[in-house]
């Protein structure tokens, strides 16, 4: 039994000689009185066990239902094991809870417990058990779920298939996801909704658009929600263009009015580096809530417009709209990307000592004043402020560190943390690039290849480094030295003149990160292809000269393509946006909003 002592006189069921209310009736009214509460939930558990209504499925059910909503797994769990021969709908309550709570080793052990036993899954059973397999690190369980949903003959379910997609697009298993959608016998709005969302959300932003792009051929009318995808797209992908037509949509469908939607539109321009019509937007919208205010913020932060972020976010104050940890979060990237250590440390102590919930300090916003004292020179405060935090570190907070290491070239630190990150993240290969490239920049060429030998013996790969840019509504992408692009004669073409141009007035190639056993002139060469010198020559040569040019890399720009920006901004008069892995930079004639500071 759960109880063994008496429970609290704060209720009393009516007696029935007393009362015309059946007690079965009395319990459930006071169940669904009581839902939102747990200490009440589990006192009125004690009065099922003493009036030996314990038994009663639907007051049970009601119970194990209330419980799992509020996240009480653990006594959800003990109520259910002392339940004789619990139906299929009880098992189904006790898998959802688990997934509702982010535990799915629980869920999955659950399933199969009732599978080991006989009980007989049904259509409700396999969404959430599909979604318990999708929060796991490895594909084979989902798979083998997938096996049994065919076995019961519930693969045609559309909430089972929904699943199943939104599942292998987590994996990266692109193809069987679409094999799910192209062989679905009714495809509604739900069904597009739920794979081109899932593809957003796992860095599919390309195949997203081209399933929006086939959703109108197909002639499903889009909603708010494929709208707000589609946006969300547009700014994962950094293309104006494309998210201006998806806008033209809604407005033609009538649903441009929708904050949701209008917010989306905001993030959109941020995400593609302007924030003047981000702006103009903000302040035509009709209503505004915490997600427009901390998504401008934010939008400032990374773009390098630092007082225009804590100007907003004082105004935000005063119109007394309560800020929430991701507002924070934009405040104090603002300061990191400025180097406002005193600002910031302002920020960060109101947020811990406030005692509001909403806004108490994450690990997002560790790692952000981690990344704010490192980058500031304040190394050894900032590795101090990690081993004072009240929360486990993350990869994250850790990898602030070792790049602010590599910024101000600290060896014997940036070796410390480089050990513990292959600890508790040995297959991001970033970690180890990064620890390579301090040893470059010191000259340590014999760590350097230690650290190279230790990733091909742990089969880390580096991520290709890429470059994209938007040209009448379509992506040309571009990797270092590639020649496949049908432009490529003219590209580098164009880049060997940008070169003696911009070394007559000055610039010179910054080679300290390339291979130590190349020579200086391979070395220049290795670096005048990177991807993002490609996509600004093709640019150049496409773009016409009234619109910046808006390059997109998928990692952190280097050094030398900074520089060479900067050089290429100021003789050619032209405005060039670049969004690498960490901000934007906005390099117009020869100088950087960043200040270099980045």
């Amino acid at each position: 039994m759960l109880f063994k002592t008496h429970p609290s006189k704060f209720y009393s069921l009516p007696h029935t000689q007393k009362s015309s209310i059946p007690p079965i009736q009395a319990f459930t009214t006071l169940l669904k009185s009581c839902s939102s509460s747990p200490y009440q939930l589990k006192q009125i558990h004690a009065l099922l066990l003493t009036t030996g209504l314990s038994i009663k499925n639907r007051l049970i059910t009601h119970l194990l239902t209330n419980l799992t909503l509020l996240g009480h797994m653990s006594y959800a769990r003990q109520l259910f094991d002392e339940m004789h021969k619990p139906r299929t709908f009880l098992w189904n309550t006790l898998i959802k809870g688990y997934v509702k709570n982010e535990l799915p080793i629980e869920a999955a052990s659950v399933y199969r417990q009732m599978h080991l036993i006989g009980v007989r899954p049904d259509s409700f059973t396999y969404p959430f058990v599909v979604k318990a397999c999708a929060q796991l690190p490895e594909l084979w369980a989902g798979g083998a779920v997938h096996v049994h949903v065919v076995k019961y003959g519930l693969e045609f379910v559309s909430m089972v298939r929904t699943e199943l997609m939104i599942m292998y697009v987590k994996f990266g298993e692109m193809g069987l996801a679409e094999f799910l959608f192209g062989s679905m016998v009714e495809r509604d709005v739900v069904a597009w909704n739920a794979l081109i969302a899932v593809c957003v959300q796992n860095g599919f932003a390309s195949k997203a658009l081209g399933l929006f792009h086939q959703m109108s051929l197909a002639g499903i009318k889009p909603d708010a929600v494929t709208i707000v995808s589609a946006l969300s797209a547009c700014g994962q992908l950094g293309c104006l263009e494309i998210g201006e037509e998806t806008y033209g949509v809604a407005r033609k469908e009538g649903i441009d009015c929708n904050i949701i939607v209008e917010n989306a539109r905001l993030d959109m321009y941020i995400k593609c580096g302007n924030t003047d019509m981000a702006r103009t937007l903000f302040n035509k919208m009709p209503q505004r809530n915490v997600i427009s205010w901390s998504t401008m913020i934010l939008g400032y932060a990374i773009n390098g417009e630092t007082e225009k972020a804590l100007a907003l976010f004082s105004r935000m104050k005063n119109e007394g709209v309560q800020p929430n940890y991701v507002t924070y979060l934009g405040v104090l990237s603002a300061c990191s990307h400025a180097g406002l250590v005193n600002e910031g440390w302002a920020y960060f102590n109101h947020m811990a000592q406030s005692g509001h919930k909403n806004i108490q300090p994450r690990k997002e916003h560790y790692a952000c004043m981690v990344d704010l004292l490192g980058r500031s020179g304040h190394l050894e405060e900032a590795y101090n402020f990690i081993k004072r935090m009240p929360i486990e570190p993350d990869a994250g907070v850790w990898g602030a560190l070792l790049g602010a290491c590599a910024i101000h070239h600290d060896v014997k630190l940036g070796q410390h943390v480089a050990d513990l990150l292959f600890e508790v993240a040995p297959d991001i290969a970033s970690y180890h690039v990064i620890m390579s490239n301090i040893y470059a920049a010191v000259g340590r060429w014999d760590f350097v290849d230690k650290v190279r030998l230790k990733m091909r013996k742990k089969g880390v790969k580096k991520v290709a480094g890429y470059s994209s840019v938007e040209f009448n509504s379509e992506f040309h992408f571009f990797y270092g030295g590639d020649r496949s692009h049908p432009q490529s004669a003219y590209i580098y073409e164009k880049l060997e003149v940008l070169l003696k141009q911009i070394k007559s007035i000055g610039y010179i190639p910054k080679t300290s990160s390339v291979f130590h056993d190349v020579e200086t002139e391979e070395k220049e060469v290795t670096i005048s292809t990177h991807s993002e010198k490609l996509a600004i020559a093709f640019g150049l040569i496409n773009v016409r000269p009234e619109y910046p040019i808006r390059v997109m890399k998928n990692l952190r720009t280097c050094d030398d393509c900074h520089n060479f920006s900067k050089f290429v901004s100021k003789i050619t008069m032209r405005e060039i946006i670049m969004r690498d892995k960490i901000r934007f930079h906005h390099f117009r004639n020869g100088v950087c909003s960043c200040k270099d500071f980045w």
